[in-house]
């Protein structure tokens, strides 16, 4: 086994590799961009090496230099993770040039399977079904619309060294055929430096169903497949092993062709083999065709993982070293249901927009696998792929599995960036998906139901009014009492394009278990007492009026126990119950001396403390010039002169408490 390697990768997949490798001993090195310097995969690592600017070109796609930091650090293997230098071979044959062990299969598995044409025709050879279609090398635009003819439309268009969809039309009628067979090597031009296409037959109702294989360079083993059906814009969404619906039979004969497949380019590591299925009349043996190898690690493989009880990284590892395949294909057996949920940063009703921003607040449920490469305080990057998590579970069966992915994802907090929290469980709960009727195109069909944001309700709002306020870590002793009852606060928030004005009376604090009573102000015997957390109040937001009560327990509104958390963070508040709402704070001083504007006199809109005065009498200012810091409500505000003139007055000191509406700052008379 090897001593140390390195990981030439960053994020989940990095943080993955890492932990296996400790718990076999093994010792990491980490590499990172200007970007990751302080990244988790970094801190996970044994050792850390720069290797270059924050854009990948720059960085992860510099083998030269992840080879160097290899050997500078004494690694002797490199594992690609999956994605960047992953299913490169120019990279493998440089790496083994270099005397170090790719943590792979080899440059010549790669290339067998690098261009779609050519895989398509060794699979043939090795007797595994492949879709209809051509797949030779005459690209003359009227050869290729005569292979279309014959195929019978519809038909898809691929481009041969293509992914992700990119180069790919779907063409219903001839008259389509060859402008989309334009667009398509436009496109595959752009994003592969290779315009060469594929004519095949477009399978109606199709399902994406993938073998997970292994191989040791002479022999290989499936560990059974995975449905990816559920995609949107052929980039998978949630992945789930084993595939509902499966048979025996269908399991076995897409198992032998994916390891028929492994075995004919002597493959070694972890391959996983897809196929198409036609699913029109359920999962048959004779409706599956080969579609492409992708010569790497899966994103989704921890869901093979949780049904074989395998730990794939460790397999990779001890292959790479030598090591025949741990156990034969009858040791495998399959047990329970796994899903997984890949959680983004993106703008779902903007057209899934990625999202960039800091995540303020991040949060996992217990006993939840949670593969992530971030934490609270990380930056979602634009040089990278927004990926926040991937959130995986198991059951005894799918409708328990799928039941607990629906509350893993409800228990998932993320505050500073929006996400595709809510679409991931409105997946979930999707009738068609619950009942195992997939196929890659349900997303598209129901896609406008499926991007509809949930709205918070009033209960969810006073929530929100509570943190605004700062309520919610807590109230001190009769706080908000006068000698004749409650005194009303208003506090004004906003959620996406409207304004929220809530009103909070301050019914009294209470005195949870473990509470514990604070010094009393100005070392008296008697003055203000504190306990935290708790407090009751009723909160009224248009006619609404509830009644919330926090205890040691947590939160009843109106007589009813909820399960919610209240994050503030930033200038938000975010309220966390089944699904993540985040309300922004509105910064009533800014507002206020907006107000003012034009006007002489500065004056506080509500009692406060004068934390910092940064004017004299005489001086200069400028419109929206700081002339003073008040803290008000648990936050700092800046007060800004309204309009350009001269100081002539500085009413107040630093460290002096004002009430509202007090004079501050006073400037001289506009000329």
């Amino acid at each position: 086994m090897f001593d140390k390697i390195l990981i030439a990768n960053r994020g989940e997949i990095a943080v993955r590799v890492a932990r296996t490798a400790a718990d076999m001993g093994v010792r990491t090195v980490a590499i990172y961009s200007d970007a990751d310097a302080d990244a988790l995969h970094v801190q996970v690592a044994d050792q850390a090496v720069h290797i270059g600017g924050a854009a990948p070109a720059d960085s992860y796609l510099r083998g030269d230099r992840i080879i160097q930091a290899a050997l500078d650090t004494g690694a002797q293997a490199i594992h690609p993770g999956y994605g960047f230098l992953s299913e490169n071979p120019d990279f493998v044959q440089a790496v083994q040039d270099a005397g170090l062990v790719f943590i792979g299969p080899s440059a010549d598995a790669i290339r067998a399977m690098g261009l779609k044409d050519a895989a398509k025709a060794l699979m043939e050879q090795a007797g595994v079904p492949v879709v209809p279609g051509y797949h030779g090398d005459n690209q003359d635009p009227e050869h290729l619309s005569g292979a279309a003819d014959t195929i019978g439309y519809p038909v898809l268009i691929k481009a041969v060294a293509g992914g992700g969809g990119k180069g790919m039309r779907k063409v219903d009628r001839p008259a389509d055929f060859q402008a989309a067979l334009a667009s398509a090597r436009a496109e595959a031009k752009g994003a592969f430096g290779n315009d060469a296409v594929l004519i095949e037959k477009f399978v109606s109702q199709p399902r994406h169903i993938e073998v997970q294989v292994f191989g040791d360079g002479t022999r290989a083993v499936h560990l059974f497949e995975r449905d990816c059906s559920l995609q949107r814009r052929h980039q998978k969404v949630i992945e789930e092993a084993p595939a509902p619906g499966m048979t025996d039979d269908m399991r076995a004969a897409m198992g032998q062709a994916a390891v028929r497949a492994a075995e004919a380019i002597g493959y070694s590591g972890a391959g996983t083999v897809e196929f198409i299925v036609d699913g029109s009349q359920g999962l048959r043996p004779d409706r599956f065709y080969f579609m492409e190898m992708n010569t790497r690690l899966q994103v989704e493989h921890p869901v093979t993982e949780y049904v074989t009880g395998i730990d794939l990284v460790a397999w990779q590892l001890r292959v790479a070293a030598g090591e025949p395949l741990p156990v034969a294909q009858d040791d495998l057996t399959l047990t329970g249901h796994a899903f997984e949920a890949r959680l983004y940063a993106e703008d779902v009703p903007k057209g899934f927009l990625p999202a960039t921003g800091t995540l303020e607040h991040l949060q996992f449920p217990s006993g939840t696998r949670a593969d992530t490469g971030v934490r609270a305080g990380d930056v979602i990057s634009p040089y990278y792929d927004p990926m926040i998590a991937k959130l995986i579970v198991w059951g005894d069966t799918r409708d328990v599995a799928l039941a607990k992915l629906d509350r893993a994802l409800s228990q998932t907090q993320v505050g500073g960036t929006v996400t595709n929290l809510a679409f991931l469980r409105a997946l979930t709960r999707h009738q068609g998906f619950k009942a195992g009727d997939v196929d890659t195109g349900l997303i598209d069909r129901d896609l406008e139901a499926l991007s509809v944001q949930p709205e918070p309700c009033s209960r969810a709002q006073s929530l929100a009014a509570l943190g605004a306020m700062g309520l919610h870590q807590g109230v001190p002793e009769f706080a908000g009492f006068s000698l004749w009852g409650p005194v009303a606060q208003t506090v004004e928030f906003g959620h996406q394009d409207r304004q929220i004005v809530a009103i909070i009376k301050t019914k009294g604090s209470a005195r949870p278990e473990g509470g514990r009573e604070a010094p009393a102000l100005g070392g008296g015997s008697g003055a203000v007492r504190c306990f935290t957390p708790g407090g009751v109040f009723d909160v009224t937001i248009g006619e609404i009026t509830h009644h919330i009560e926090q205890t040691a327990e947590g939160w009843r509104i109106d007589g009813q126990s909820v399960r919610a958390d209240v994050i503030t963070h930033d200038s938000h508040v975010s309220v966390f119950w089944g699904n993540g709402y985040t309300f922004d704070l509105i910064d009533p001083l800014a507002r206020d001396t907006a107000a003012g504007a034009g006007g002489n006199v500065i004056e506080a809109p509500m009692p406060g403390l004068v934390k910092m005065v940064g004017v004299t009498v005489g001086a200069d200012v400028s419109e929206g010039d700081r002339l003073a810091i008040l803290e008000a409500m648990k936050m700092e505000h800046s007060m800004t002169a309204p309009r350009s003139g001269k100081v002539a007055e500085v009413l107040v000191t630093e460290g002096t408490q004002v009430e509202a509406g007090q004079a501050l700052i006073r400037l001289e008379e506009d000329a």
